[in-house]
């Protein structure tokens, strides 16, 4: 498929096949091809968490105590099994900076990571949801994870895997986000 076809075709994924985990050697070759982002000063700030099993669990199970605080025991039981059912997940942070124009380089650079990364992926046909829920702002979901606070931010949570559903989308036309200057 052409970049253009997979940019235009490329979807978030909110539904996977069930028991469909990619290869991991897939993923790994993406990551590597991922890093290649724009980076201003070189400093490849981003780092990636591949999670297991365990890791995977007891996100899901942190989600659900924090669905249960604001929608209760229903809720947090859907979205346990949701969360569950995903086969791939993998976080991606960036380093920090103390110097604020650095930091917003680097945060962008591992945007364009994630761009990346889902642009490869997909061109192999596996699906993935780019997530910042506030699971992922929690100082538990860093201790899981090994995430230092001080040093790192998270940027994502991938979800990825085979897609059960690939959704449509529409966006705005050129003429309608476009600014001409004299």
């Amino acid at each position: 498929m052409e970049l253009k076809d997979l940019v235009k075709s490329r979807r978030t994924i909110h539904q996977f096949k069930p028991d469909s985990l990619p290869d991991e050697a897939i993923l790994r070759a993406a990551m590597e091809q991922a890093i290649w982002a724009p980076n201003h000063y070189l400093t490849q700030p981003w780092r990636f968490y591949l999670l297991g099993e365990k890791s995977k669990n007891r996100i899901c199970l942190l989600n659900a105590e924090l669905v249960h605080e604001k929608q209760g025991e229903r809720a947090a039981e859907i979205k346990f099994k949701r969360w569950r059912e995903v086969p791939g997940w993998l976080v991606l942070t960036c380093l920090k900076s103390d110097d604020e124009v650095t930091m917003r380089e680097n945060y962008a650079s591992c945007c364009c990571v994630a761009q990346n990364l889902m642009l490869l992926l997909w061109e192999q046909g596996i699906g993935v949801k780019w997530t910042t829920g506030a699971v992922t702002r929690t100082r538990a979901f860093h201790d899981i994870v090994g995430v230092d606070r001080e040093q790192e931010e998270v940027v994502g949570m991938f979800w990825y895997g085979f897609p059960a559903d690939i959704p449509g989308a529409e966006r705005k036309t050129l003429e309608q986000v476009l600014t001409e200057l004299p």
